[in-house]
């Protein structure tokens, strides 16, 4: 994590006659007298690609937490106003949607505008729709504000914020930083999901979307102080480079929209594009629709205390950390497509047990799946970004948003369609079982992708993570 060579600090080439005056402080600045910040001498010191990072993981660790309150609620809506939870499920189905629609056109906004201006803006957004949440008294106003107002908010903090801040700031370890950035969402609901389970309980839902409000506030403040856009403003290199690489131009002119569009249309006439989005559809419908929006309800249905089961959602959190981390080290070392066949494999098994597994209180075999469903549950992420990575080069981003979407459109749709059949059959199993079908479907789509770009990002991403 230090920074070990010049390079990394100086993007100018050094000067034909790099004597002694280059060597020190004094010399460096004589020697390079137009450098903006001048490289400076002595020890090794933490790469700023670390700090961004670390602000980055704050983001997406509040990002999470606010996502997952909904579910907390379901119980307590269903109780004040008496909705059914089809009609709450409705409101988390139109947040889910959004969050993924809007990840392609927040990549290409960040382009245009900043990374930290879109955060900043999202996360603000979020805290007006999350305080606003306390006044309705319709469905219609938690569609509107957690539905839409969230969902838009979050939606731009989403996977294309990641991938935009690993491909500007590292060269090496790309893979890791990217799971340690998607493990943030996990983190986050080991925060948030206890803490919110125990004010739903011990105060109403009311204080729970009242700390997501101040929350996301309060994250805006580092985000202002601490973000920076490219390595090159302040003078660096990536993490792990040692010369300068092309990168496209920023978009100056207005047409983010037109960009995202564009990089969808010829996306969309690669077979590897519709390959990995219905792979990934078909992960968000299994992880964020089925399990993070209706476990809780699922449990609870079971005898299941809302705070028990809120806590064993937390766990699954606990290890999805350990499990995405991992995933990232493995995406630098193996064959993507071996560790996504892999994965929804084991979780196609795992969500065909569970049915059999739920119970009124902790258990071992339900503990079992939430460490295995847990080490799983969002580990399909780095690889799905390095393949994208390497099928689209310096787009990959604004492909991952789109790839994104498809991921929460699957996620949607699923959660209404959970919500609808709990309503019509009073039991979750036949969600189980039919989301355990769709992995085996999903392992089909990643053993059918083929080729990528030889020596593109992914491949010279895979090389110098493992070098490193």
């Amino acid at each position: 994590m230090t920074e070990r060579s010049a390079p990394h600090r100086t993007p100018v080439p050094e000067p034909a006659d790099s004597g002694p005056a280059g060597s020190g402080p004094a010399g460096s600045e004589q020697t390079v007298p137009q450098q903006t910040v001048p490289a400076p001498a002595g020890r090794p010191r933490v790469h700023y690609a670390w700090v961004v990072a670390g602000v980055s993981l704050l983001v997406l660790l509040g990002s999470a937490g606010f996502r997952s309150t909904p579910s907390l609620m379901m119980d307590a809506l269903h109780n004040e106003f008496g909705w059914s939870l089809g009609t709450i499920s409705a409101a988390t189905s139109v947040n889910l949607t959004l969050y993924g629609l809007t990840a392609p056109f927040a990549a290409a906004l960040m382009d245009r505008f900043g990374v930290r201006l879109v955060v900043v803006c999202a996360l603000l957004t979020i805290s007006v729709g999350s305080g606003l949440t306390m006044l309705m008294r319709e469905p219609w106003q938690l569609v509107l504000c957690w539905g839409v107002l969230v969902g838009l908010g979050s939606g731009s903090m989403a996977g294309a914020f990641a991938t935009t801040i690993t491909g500007r700031w590292f060269q090496a370890r790309q893979g890791l930083v990217t799971g340690v950035l998607t493990a943030a969402g996990a983190a986050g609901n080991l925060v948030f999901l206890p803490v919110g389970a125990w004010l739903v309980e011990q105060h109403g839902w009311r204080s729970a979307v009242v700390v997501v409000s101040l929350a996301a506030s309060a994250v805006a403040v580092p985000v202002l102080l601490l973000m920076r856009e490219r390595p090159a403003d302040i003078g660096l290199l990536p993490y792990g480079a040692t010369e300068e690489r092309p990168t496209t131009p920023a978009i100056t002119d207005g047409r983010a929209l037109a960009r995202s569009l564009r990089v969808l249309r010829e996306a969309a006439r690669t077979r590897a594009f519709w390959l990995l989005a219905g792979s990934f559809a078909i992960c968000g419908a299994t992880t964020a629709g089925l399990v993070g929006t209706h476990f809780i309800p699922a449990a609870h249905d079971h005898g299941m205390p809302v705070t028990t089961a809120a806590s064993l959602l937390a766990l699954i959190g606990l290890f999805d950390v350990v499990g995405t981390i991992f995933s990232g080290w493995l995406t630098d070392r193996v064959d993507s497509r071996v560790l996504l066949t892999t994965y929804y494999g084991l979780r196609g098994l795992s969500l065909l047990l569970l049915p059999q597994l739920l119970a009124g209180s902790l258990q071992p075999p339900i503990l079992a799946f939430v460490v295995f469903y847990g080490l799983d549950w969002v580990a399909t992420v780095p690889p799905t970004v390095a393949l994208c990575r390497r099928h689209f080069g310096e787009d990959a981003p604004i492909v991952f948003g789109w790839v994104l979407a498809s991921h929460q459109i699957g996620a949607a749709v699923v959660a209404g369609l959970a919500g609808l059949a709990r309503d019509a059959l009073g039991n979750y199993d036949l969600t189980w079982y039919g989301a355990g079908a769709l992995c085996a479907v999903a392992v089909g789509l990643c053993l059918a992708l083929r080729g990528g770009r030889p020596g593109g990002a992914g491949v010279a991403v895979k090389a110098v993570g493992a070098e490193a």
